[in-house]
């Protein structure tokens, strides 16, 4: 089933490099692996492509994303324990993905940027 059938989305985000531009560059993760794909500043303009290696990471994010979805009913029984001073700490695991902030650092024209993922948030059963 693709994204777009079943209503799931997923981006990435980073903010434009080019000098004095406030623009954030945004797009769906499921067009990026596509060789024709361009992501286009929505205030300078600026085209950013990108290479096979990165097409190629994102893609494989997008499945990881898919997977954990199709998985959800599995992973609402599940908990990562964490032990602290005070004891064990359970946590459940739909809790914890819906924490996490997945960040990709990478060279753009020389500068250093940081690309966010951007995951629509779990069903409303998640926390059940």
């Amino acid at each position: 089933m693709s994204q777009a059938d079943s209503g799931r989305r997923a981006g990435i985000g980073f903010h434009c490099p080019q000098d004095n531009c406030t623009g954030t560059v945004e797009f769906d993760l499921e067009a990026a692996p596509s060789e024709e794909f361009q992501a286009v500043c929505p205030v300078c303009h600026r085209a950013y492509a990108l290479n096979p290696a990165l097409r190629g990471k994102l893609e494989r994010m997008m499945r990881l994303i898919n997977a954990i979805r199709d998985a959800e009913d599995l992973l609402a029984d599940c908990t990562v324990s964490v032990t602290t001073a005070a004891g064990e700490v359970r946590i459940p695991y739909a809790m914890l993905l819906t924490r996490l902030n997945t960040r990709l650092k990478l060279d753009i024209g020389g500068k250093p940027v940081d690309i966010h993922l951007l995951v629509e948030p779990s069903s409303p059963e998640t926390f059940r």
